[in-house]
């Protein structure tokens, strides 16, 4: 964040959580801008791929993001990005608290959360491992299955994921009709029970994000190199 206490934000739109334990209910979304994670399957490429980075970032005090949320009722204010713990959301998050807004972030868990929020979601991902800390700071784990071996190879390598009241298992939006990858998540799920529960995109199959004009549209990558990962 700038000296001027501004915040780079790619995009700011009022949907509804289309994920997690939130689900369906009224949200004002704020995407940060930059990753320095760069999953090749990004939904939010534009927040950081060559091939998508907008010319201007707009750079946004966050007084004016949270009277933006309360203009459209929202239920909550949801932070995500890009990565949106690579900056300072303290002022935010204090912002969020003196208007009785609860502020939820979604984050990868790879850098140093600044500022209390009042839900954490964290999604993990292979490119740059989360801190032990993220995760036991956590309300909820979403593990995106992008193969077969995907939520093994995390539950050995983080084990305390386990410990997460709730770890959802989504699969990756391109292999969502994978019949493999969706068998492994049930018997994953079969196999273990709590705190694992089969998650999915909810708001993708309502086209939620897209009915406000401010929202931009979708370029997942996909995980194709010639597309610059």
């Amino acid at each position: 964040m700038s000296a001027h206490g501004k915040l780079p934000i790619y995009e700011q739109f009022f949907t509804w959580q289309g994920e997690g334990i939130h689900q369906g209910r009224s949200a004002y979304f704020i995407r940060t801008f930059g990753c320095p994670v760069h999953c090749p399957w990004c939904d939010s490429a534009g927040t950081w791929h060559p091939d998508f980075v907008p010319k201007t970032i707009e750079k946004i005090h966050p007084k004016d993001l949270i009277d933006n949320a309360q203009k459209h009722n929202a239920s909550i204010v949801v932070v995500t990005g890009g990565e949106p713990t690579i900056h300072d959301l303290n002022e935010l998050c204090t912002l969020c608290s003196e208007a009785n807004l609860p502020i939820h972030l979604e984050t990868s868990g790879a850098f140093e959360i600044k500022g209390q929020f009042d839900w954490i979601t964290l999604s993990p991902k292979e490119w740059k491992s989360p801190i032990l800390k993220n995760i036991h700071l956590a309300n909820e784990i979403k593990l995106i299955v992008d193969s077969n071996s995907a939520i093994k190879q995390w539950v050995e390598n983080f084990p305390d994921i386990a410990d997460v009241e709730t770890v959802w298992l989504h699969p990756e939006w391109s292999k969502r009709n994978d019949a493999d990858i969706l068998d492994t998540i049930t018997q994953w799920i079969k196999d273990h029970g709590d705190p694992y529960r089969a998650g999915y995109q909810i708001h993708k199959l309502f086209s939620a994000d897209q009915k406000d004009s401010h929202s931009k549209p979708n370029v997942p990558l996909g995980g194709d190199i010639k597309l610059g990962f």
